[in-house]
């Protein structure tokens, strides 16, 4: 009788799965090779837009995280969220994968590989850094991965928790405390992974980053759905008002991917083998901390909705950030900038690979919280 109700259960998931949803994978492809064309075909387009930015925070990208915030904050009933504050495993699991493991794992993942590559002659030539001294290219991809591992999600992750059906109200809560402990251990962290005594932290995209990216979209959902509720009532609001806005933040997702690859669509077509050498450490870390994160919330009895947001936070990352800093030590040209670019390239994809990982996997887990 069970599996009678899941398969009718999927049945009534996938009528109401409109077709970018359904196909989502098709169309991040598409999106992908449409960003890379329009980057090759019209640079002058992807230069301009991606020259609108500030402090490292692209504006057409912000734009678009909004449209794809925004939705999800709305619907957020901020009970869930007073509730969230009362569980603590799901925060405590969040700060142990991003703080202890996260940042040590990529070091060691990245200079295993990279150095691996540069020795069978896969990754060759030095570079100049901002510093005046030569460095072999290989050491400076490293660093671009280090500063990847240090800088864990703090918005993104709100669409791949929605994304995989997980608990809004604790992602909220785990992205909130993220972005605090951001601030007390970028730097000393940092410093001590790459052996910079003055390491610098771009506070301006932290904080800029934090309430363009999460503040606005959730002040704007707060007060867009307490006057919505007041004026058109709860059924409105649940039947007439919810229902398309799942598609615009999936129309927002493409959007962002086909400008992201514009805005690197040259650097990906002059140097293919030198991303796909950076993005094989990169993927294998990401997929390892999700692993260490879904694996330890089984272990913890999780439910799936606080699960599913709780590996997705550790294994996604805040590229802003790191891309800012990697300019501020090394200069935007170096090979340190190129790799934390490739974490923003490959970041879409897995992630969403990862998502239909969650949604898979989540009869392992209890519907319950069990604390």
């Amino acid at each position: 009788m069970s599996q009678v109700c899941d398969v009718m259960d999927k049945k009534v998931r996938a009528k109401e799965m409109n077709i970018f949803e359904r196909y989502l994978t098709v169309w991040v492809l598409l999106c992908i090779g449409l960003g890379i064309i329009l980057g090759k075909t019209a640079p002058q387009i992807a230069v301009t837009l991606d020259s609108f930015s500030f402090y490292q925070i692209s504006i057409p990208i912000a734009v678009c995280l909004f449209f794809m915030m925004y939705p999800i904050m709305v619907k957020i009933d901020f009970s869930e969220v007073i509730k969230a504050g009362k569980t603590p495993k799901p925060v405590i699991l969040t700060i142990v994968i991003n703080w202890l493991i996260k940042p040590f794992s990529m070091f060691f993942i990245s200079t295993f590989f990279l150095t691996l590559f540069f020795k069978l002659g896969l990754i060759s030539g030095s570079e100049v850094v901002k510093t005046g001294q030569e460095v072999e290219l290989y050491r400076s991809y490293i660093s671009g991965a280090i500063l990847l591992g240090i800088a864990p999600c703090t918005a993104m992750v709100l669409v791949w928790s929605w994304l995989s059906q997980g608990n809004m109200g604790h992602t909220l809560v785990m992205i909130a405390i993220n972005s605090l402990i951001m601030l007390l251990l970028y730097a000393p962290l940092g410093g001590f992974l790459l052996g910079e005594n003055n390491m610098p932290i771009p506070w301006q995209t932290i904080i800029m980053s934090v309430l363009i990216y999460v503040a606005l979209p959730l002040i704007a959902g707060y007060f867009s759905r307490r006057w919505i509720i007041s004026k058109k009532g709860l059924e409105y609001f649940e039947k007439k008002f919810l229902p398309n806005l799942g598609t615009i933040s999936i129309v927002a997702l493409l959007i962002t991917l086909v400008l992201l690859f514009s805005f690197k669509g040259e650097i990906i077509l002059m140097q293919p083998l030198t991303i796909l050498w950076i993005a094989i450490p990169l993927f294998l870390q990401t997929i390892l901390i999700f692993i260490i994160g879904f694996v330890a919330a089984k272990f913890l009895k999780l439910s799936y909705d606080n699960a599913a947001p709780a590996a997705m936070i550790g294994a996604s990352n805040h590229f802003e950030v790191a891309i800012a800093t990697s300019t501020m030590l090394f200069g935007l040209s170096s090979g340190a900038s190129l790799a934390t670019v490739v974490g923003v390239l490959i970041e879409v994809p897995v992630m969403l690979l990862l998502v239909k990982v969650c949604l898979k996997t989540r009869n392992w887990f209890p519907d319950v919280v069990k604390d």
